[in-house]
């Protein structure tokens, strides 16, 4: 089976810089928007939306 990358999106409150970071289509990954090639962040989605939440 093969695995395809979830489409990343930057916040609507990032302001237009590079400074912030990205969530996947799918709500369980997250990246740096300023290495996009570089890693990123699998989890469960309920544990990253309780992890955004959280202040």
């Amino acid at each position: 089976m093969r695995q395809t990358s979830p489409r990343f999106k930057k916040s609507s409150k990032s302001g237009g810089n590079s400074n912030c970071v990205e969530v996947g289509s799918t709500l369980a990954h997250l990246r740096d928007s300023k290495n996009p090639q570089g890693p990123c962040l699998a989890a469960d989605a309920a544990a990253l939306i309780r992890f955004a939440k959280a202040r």
